[in-house]
């Protein structure tokens, strides 16, 4: 089944194909609120379109979808969706990803003692993958339209060593140049303070030589002045 929208900004560009959602529910308030000038400009469509967009129940929107021929789209929270897409007559599909991000949660009354045990328990589960296989028991290995559907879902949405092989090959560069950007100012500065320690070197060989001639010089000098005054005093 291939369908011609593939993103909420698909169905924000045409008007071909109408999209509603429940008539009072989350989904509707979620484009009621949204800022998102995507989700503000299907917003502004859903709440002026005739006949309207909106249905009073979800079983409404499935049905409408069904009859619609692919003119009608209904939005709904995926969990729902994708329950759905696995159940006879397996003619509906889910298309594009996820508007937003929501949980679930177990209401309590207020100040109860369930409270905290039953977060600690979700918690648990869902760190366990409890939660995960749960959903794909009831899901996809009990739907109705087939389990190769599941299977596909699960390796589309896996990530293959190939998927991120890019990010451990820039790493391995990024390492090798920076060992070799190492071992080049290595053997510059190396190099840089043999030739320091070379020149000190000629220096110290140098100097000794110079003060010598210093000294007989001075000695000479002082030889030639006493002798003088011994030759005057004569």
């Amino acid at each position: 089944m291939v369908s011609p929208i593939e993103s909420a900004e698909d169905l924000s560009k045409q008007t071909e194909i109408a999209y509603g959602t429940l008539d009072s529910g989350s989904t509707k308030e979620f484009f009621r609120r949204s800022k998102i000038a995507v989700f503000d400009k299907m917003w502004t469509y859903m709440r002026s379109a005739e006949p309207s967009v909106f249905v009073r129940t979800t079983a409404e929107g499935v049905a409408r979808v069904r009859k619609s021929k692919g003119k009608y789209a209904y939005l709904l929270e995926s969990t729902m969706n994708e329950y759905i897409e696995q159940r006879k007559p397996c003619d509906t599909m889910k298309v594009g990803g996820n508007l937003d991000s929501k949980g679930y949660g177990i209401a309590t009354p207020k100040g109860s003692s369930l409270r905290t045990p039953v977060n600690l328990a979700v918690l648990k589960l869902s760190e366990q993958g409890v939660l995960d296989k749960l959903k794909n028991k009831w899901w996809y290995d009990k739907g109705e339209c087939g389990a190769k559907d599941s299977g596909s879902k699960e390796k589309t949405s896996a990530l293959s060593l190939s998927n991120v092989a890019g990010v451990f090959y820039i790493l391995v560069g990024g390492l090798g140049l920076a060992m070799l950007v190492a071992l080049i100012e290595f053997c510059y500065k190396s190099r840089a303070e043999a030739k320091r320690m070379k020149v000190a070197k000629n220096a110290q060989n140098i100097n000794p030589s110079s003060s010598q001639n210093s000294q007989n010089f001075a000695t000479y000098k002082e030889g030639y002045n006493v002798y003088g005054i011994e030759s005057v005093k004569i």
